[in-house]
């Protein structure tokens, strides 16, 4: 399998996102969720073509990229949504909050599992809800999985919608299909509605392929809305261009109850490359993919060498790791230790759920196997020090 070999530092400096401008040059950087491989060429060369025939305007509404998805889909994934049953709008969060609002009344309970990527909890509140915290059942050393009678309490309590983040981040949980089947089965019962949040469904690892909500049950497909992207799949997340896709009359009635403008929030440049990436970035995705494998492997092994004790399970997808660093005894929030003695930054964990991400951090595996040895080395000279 080939590889994507990850651009060296000097030229990731050059870089003008979030993920290089937040922190002072010292610092490797490693919460946020962008990718350090270069851009896949064809999708490069699809935007170098807008610019050369300046096709800046606005874009063309949600068909040609949910076309390209559902060809994409169909082959990689056994999935065919139907590209008239997508709205696009400019990223999976607004997404999330738009469906929500169609399917919650102000102050509805809706249901989330923390450890859970932190914009969650705001996403709900924006939307009028109140957050329900089912957190995971499991564990690093057994491995995660939905709180399934958690959930079915929280809609026999009121809870009218869950947000799903299928495949889970932080913690790379691939949910089975056993899992998503019974919570469709309960949104039936309850008459709740599922929002499957999953940009990270394209990064699953292939002995653990991710199952698509709106694939599993008739249940499924009635109660379920999956807002999806090739943002993070393909690093795509400045250009803006998310899908919300249902498939049902139930589902449809969601999305057509949006406000106009809701599908002219995609921009130009994400559908463009959007398309590109469906239609032609298959090869790069899987260089990456081996890749992220590669540095989720290396990862285990630098942490035995050099931090055991520190707690961790690869990811089955995404290219993130969850980490339990409370072995080090730096806290209820060891991420700002780590960037203030080792200079790595990591995405502190009590943001992902206080009670479930006390001692614990996220780390970023999208980068080189260089950079990520160097982080370890660091946070491990960092805990010598200390010691001394």
């Amino acid at each position: 399998m080939h590889r994507i070999a990850a651009d060296p530092l000097d030229v990731l400096r050059t870089r003008t996102s979030a993920k290089w401008r937040m922190y002072d040059p010292d610092v490797l950087p490693l919460p946020v969720a962008e990718m350090d491989y270069p851009l896949a060429e064809p999708v490069a060369e699809a935007l170098h073509a807008a610019i050369r025939r300046s096709d800046t305007g606005y874009a063309s509404g949600s068909r040609p990229v949910a076309e390209a998805f559902a060809a994409f889909a169909a082959e990689r994934l056994g999935w065919e949504p139907d590209p008239g049953r997508v709205t696009c709008t400019a990223d999976v969060s607004m997404g999330i909050v738009e469906v929500l609002r169609r399917v919650i009344a102000p102050g509805d309970g809706v249901v989330i599992c923390p450890p859970i990527y932190p914009p969650f909890f705001d996403l709900v509140t924006e939307a009028g809800g109140g957050v329900v915290a089912v957190p995971l059942a499991g564990g690093i050393d057994e491995g995660w999985s939905l709180d399934l009678p958690g959930i079915e309490a929280a809609f026999a309590s009121g809870a009218r919608a869950m947000v799903l983040c299928n495949p889970h981040n932080p913690v790379g949980l691939v949910p089975a299909l056993e899992q998503l089947e019974t919570l469709a089965e309960l949104a039936a019962r309850f008459d709740a509605t599922i929002v499957s949040d999953e940009v990270h469904g394209l990064l699953s690892q292939p002995e653990s392929p991710y199952v698509p909500f709106l694939t599993v049950s008739d249940a499924a497909r009635e109660h379920g809305v999956a807002v999806t992207a090739a943002s993070k799949a393909f690093n795509l997340a400045g250009l803006k261009a998310a899908m919300m896709i249902t498939a049902s009359a139930r589902g449809d009635a969601v999305r057509d109850g949006m406000p106009y403008e809701v599908g002219w929030r995609m921009s130009q440049f994400g559908s463009i490359a959007s398309v590109a990436a469906f239609r032609h970035g298959a090869h790069w995705l899987d260089g990456v993919i081996a890749s992220i494998d590669d540095n989720r492997r290396l990862l285990a092994d630098l942490l035995e060498d050099e931090l055991p004790g520190v707690r961790y399970r690869m990811p089955q997808a995404t290219y993130l790791a969850w980490l339990d660093l409370s072995v080090l005894g730096w806290g209820d929030d060891p991420a700002e230790v780590a960037l203030e003695r080792a200079r790595v930054a990591l995405a502190g964990g009590p943001a992902f759920g206080a009670e479930v991400g006390r001692g614990h951090a996220r780390l970023n595996l999208a980068c080189s196997p260089e950079v990520l040895s160097e982080a370890i080395s660091r946070i491990a000279d960092a805990r010598d020090q200390a010691v001394e």
